[in-house]
C-alpha cells in the first residue's frame, strides 16, 4: 500500500531539498510546480486562460510566460492572485491526482505530493491534499528572514518584490502551526 503525505513549505524555505531528498530515498515525487510549468506551457489551455484574463504582456517575445511579468501583477493584487488560482489549481489538481494514483498503481511505497500552496488552497476551497488523498503534511520550515533571502537570490528580485511573493503565502509560522 502506498503512503501518500503532502509536502509544503514557504517560498524560500527548502522544500525542493526536502523533495530531493525523500526522492533519493526511493519516494515517487508529484511535483505541483512542474506540473504548473507543463500547464502553462505555449499552446496549453491553461496559458490560454491566462492572457485571456491577464493580456498578452505576460507573454514573452517566443510566446512563452513571461513569469516576472505575471508575478508583477498578481504579487501586487490580491484579486489578481485569486484569479489565477481559479484558472491553474483545478488543473494541476487534476494533474497531481492522475500522478498519485500511478504511484498507487506502481505500488510506490512513499509518493509525496508536493504542494506549496497546500494550506493556503485549503483556505480557499482548492483543497489538493485532500482530493489526493494525503495521509499527512510535512512542512519545510525556516525563518522569514532567510526565504527573504533565498527568494531575492534565487528570483533575482528586489527584497520589495521577495517580500511580496511572501506576504502572498500564508506565513510561514502559521503553516508550521498547522504541519
Amino acid at each position: 500500500m502506498t503512503r501518500v503525505v503532502g509536502l509544503t513549505g514557504g517560498i524560500g524555505s527548502g522544500k525542493s531539498t526536502v523533495a530531493a531528498m525523500l526522492r533519493a530515498l526511493g519516494a515517487t515525487i508529484v511535483d505541483a510546480d512542474r506540473i504548473v510549468h507543463e500547464l502553462q506551457a505555449p499552446g496549453q489551455p491553461v496559458l490560454e486562460r491566462m492572457v485571456e484574463v491577464f493580456g498578452r504582456e505576460i507573454l514573452d517575445a517566443a510566446g512563452a510566460l513571461d513569469r516576472k511579468s505575471l508575478g508583477a501583477v498578481v504579487f501586487n493584487d490580491a484579486a489578481a492572485l485569486k484569479q489565477l488560482g481559479l484558472i491553474v489549481h483545478p488543473a494541476v489538481g487534476a494533474e497531481m491526482l492522475r500522478q498519485v494514483n500511478a504511484a498507487r498503481d506502481a505500488a510506490s511505497p512513499l509518493a509525496v505530493a508536493d504542494i506549496p500552496l497546500l494550506y493556503e488552497g485549503r483556505r480557499v476551497g482548492r483543497d489538493t491534499a485532500t482530493m489526493v488523498g494525503v495521509d499527512g503534511v510535512i512542512l519545510a520550515w525556516v525563518p522569514v528572514e532567510i526565504q527573504l533571502v533565498r527568494t531575492m537570490e534565487r528570483d533575482a528580485c528586489s527584497e520589495e518584490e521577495a517580500r511580496a511573493r511572501i506576504r502572498a503565502q500564508l506565513p510561514i509560522d502559521e503553516k508550521r502551526e498547522l504541519a
